[in-house]
């Protein structure tokens, strides 16, 4: 296996047509040696089925989704926000990713600051536990469902006010690659790039959310920005992360050795 291929984790949602029993039977034939399981394909047993299979967890997602109208709904966020660092540490990761959630009622500093509050609730619980937060900017687009934390420099702001071992910040090239600020903003990320997910961008986007390409097969210079990643010194696994319902066209065996071809390829 190349250096390359070492790194590679199969992130879930790539199949979210699959289970996650059938994921890991593909990621395993495949020789891909890492995954990144969603929280709703979880069940019993998931870390003994991955470790079986040879495979390792590089993240678990997704916490997040603070913001809520009242305080009452804000607790219980909390509550689903711990219960996911436990499934997190569960099933052998130490990284939870973040998404963080967003305005219920359109005002976006009230609830970013309910973004700090949630984090700050959660990082101790968190490090109790061996999981650290991975905060993940969100593009722009997404603003008024998924998330109010948009650049990485708003990801560091809020990173930086934790200890660097706790809270990070996930790069999604899908997300940030559009951001004049990029580069500069991964030099001052540096140990806090916590995970790097890849896909890319096609033209014309079939669909904001579920419309992301094959490395390669899009618009975004994934080998520039893989470039300043590295220069960060993040050495961990590459999370692909290709959101398209037209990936259950394939065979599970088709779409991990597409998987392959493309990451080593393009990324």
């Amino acid at each position: 296996m190349s250096a390359d291929l070492a790194r590679l984790s199969f992130n879930q949602i790539t199949a979210d047509h699959l289970d996650l029993d059938q994921v890991i039977e593909a990621c395993a034939g495949a020789g891909i040696g890492w995954i990144a399981p969603w929280r709703h394909k979880l069940g019993p047993g998931a870390c003994e089925q991955i470790r079986a299979a040879g495979l390792r967890a590089s993240s678990l997602c997704r916490g997040g989704f603070f913001p809520a109208p009242s305080a009452a709904e804000r607790r219980d966020r909390d509550a689903d926000n711990r219960a996911a660092v436990d499934e997190a540490a569960a099933v052998g990761t130490d990284l939870l990713v973040l998404v963080c959630g967003p305005a219920p009622d359109g005002d976006l500093g009230a609830a970013r600051n309910q973004v700090l509050e949630g984090i700050e609730t959660l990082a101790p619980y968190a490090t109790e536990h061996g999981v650290r937060l991975g905060i993940e900017p969100l593009h722009p687009m997404m603003i008024g469902e998924r998330s109010v934390v948009v650049t990485l420099a708003q990801a560091l702001d809020l990173a930086e006010r934790f200890d660097a071992a706790a809270v990070g910040v996930v790069v999604d090239a899908y997300h940030v690659w559009w951001d004049p600020e990029l580069e500069r903003q991964l030099a001052r990320a540096g140990e806090r790039v916590f995970a790097y997910h890849v896909s890319d961008w096609l033209v014309p986007t079939p669909d904001l959310l579920a419309g992301r390409g094959m490395m390669g097969d899009g618009v975004i210079d994934l080998p520039r920005l893989r470039g300043h990643v590295d220069a960060t010194g993040y050495e961990g696994p590459i999370e692909v992360e290709v959101i398209n319902p037209a990936n259950a066209e394939l065979s599970a065996a088709e779409l991990m050795a597409t998987v392959r071809r493309s990451f080593v390829e393009s990324s």
